[in-house]
């Protein structure tokens, strides 16, 4: 089986993004914010550590950062409406508590954030040889 550096990198800094994701969402939780606000603050800080460690350590980007960091987040707001409308879906229709819902959706989302950032916002830039 080949080696994807790649992959790796984006599993090990989803780790790290996932983490700080659910110890945002925790906290506000303990601190009886909405579950969906919670989530929405959460969002944010994950956002902005996800695109750090994409840009850098994981596609290696050298483009210009306002537009990919614009491109980056806009592309994660879907996943962001997803997750609130799958969190909603779980918690008022399904029954389960905050944090179980949230662990089910985070499977869809880290999938959907891997294939956007991929073929979107970090997608090589193809040479010209004419």
């Amino acid at each position: 089986m080949k080696f994807n550096k790649e992959l790796i990198t984006y599993l090990i800094s989803g780790g790290i993004t996932t983490g700080v994701n659910y110890i945002l969402y925790g906290t506000l939780l303990f601190l009886h914010v909405p579950y969906l606000t919670a989530n929405s603050i959460a969002w944010v800080g994950a956002v902005l550590t996800a695109y750090m460690l994409n840009r850098r350590w994981v596609f290696h980007s050298h483009r210009p950062i306002a537009g990919e960091l614009c491109s980056f987040a806009g592309l994660r707001l879907f996943t962001l409406l997803a997750e609130n409308v799958l969190l909603q879906i779980l918690i008022t229709k399904l029954c389960l508590t905050p944090f179980p819902a949230k662990l089910i959706v985070s499977v869809i989302t880290v999938i959907g954030n891997y294939v956007l950032c991929k073929f979107s916002v970090f997608k090589k830039e193809v040479a010209y040889h004419g």
